[in-house]
């Protein structure tokens, strides 16, 4: 993602104390192909991620939301050409600073996720939305739920698609 990240990601930070984007302490970054098994080598990756970055007590919590996040990616973000992509079409990347973890997810999709829903109160039309008896579904409402914020972005024209992130508040830096 690199600097394009910071632009594209700028709406995260409302209502958030501004950080300075040069102080990101750690970014990883990894390409899937557009193949279901995707998501458990993102799961393998967040986890082996945030393992090195000493991390490991979100792992739980941000390994489910980036499921969900690649899963959407992979089943709503891909054109049917999907096939066709040069490159993998779908990336996931961890961005950590001192207080905050990202993850964000790009797809060549410029489809909102949840476009069918209310924009106004989208958690409130996703609890609507979502049966509890359906076996899919839910994925966005767990994202909700287990990050502190999520939201989406168009990429920077030319660039086509979008990023889906959600934001992990992690607790004070040990002194």
């Amino acid at each position: 993602m690199g600097t394009e990240g910071t632009t594209v990601l700028e709406p995260l930070w409302q209502g958030l104390p501004p950080l300075d984007p040069g102080a990101l302490s750690s970014s990883a970054s990894s390409a899937l192909p557009p193949r279901f098994e995707a998501v458990q080598s993102a799961r393998d990756f967040t986890r082996s991620t945030l393992g090195g970055w000493g991390l490991s007590e979100h792992c739980d919590g941000v390994t489910l939301v980036v499921s969900e996040l690649v899963t959407n990616a992979l089943r709503h973000g891909l054109p049917g050409c999907a096939p066709a992509f040069q490159e993998a079409p779908v990336r996931l990347h961890l961005m950590r600073w001192a207080s905050r973890l990202v993850c964000a997810v790009r797809d060549p999709s410029r489809t909102p996720p949840i476009s069918a829903l209310d924009d106004a109160d989208p958690f409130a039309a996703l609890a609507d939305f979502a049966d509890v008896t359906a076996e899919s579904g839910r994925g966005l409402f767990l994202v909700e739920s287990f990050s502190d914020s999520w939201g989406w972005q168009p990429l920077p024209e030319p660039q086509p698609g979008k990023v889906v992130w959600a934001l992990f508040r992690l607790g004070p830096v040990p002194s």
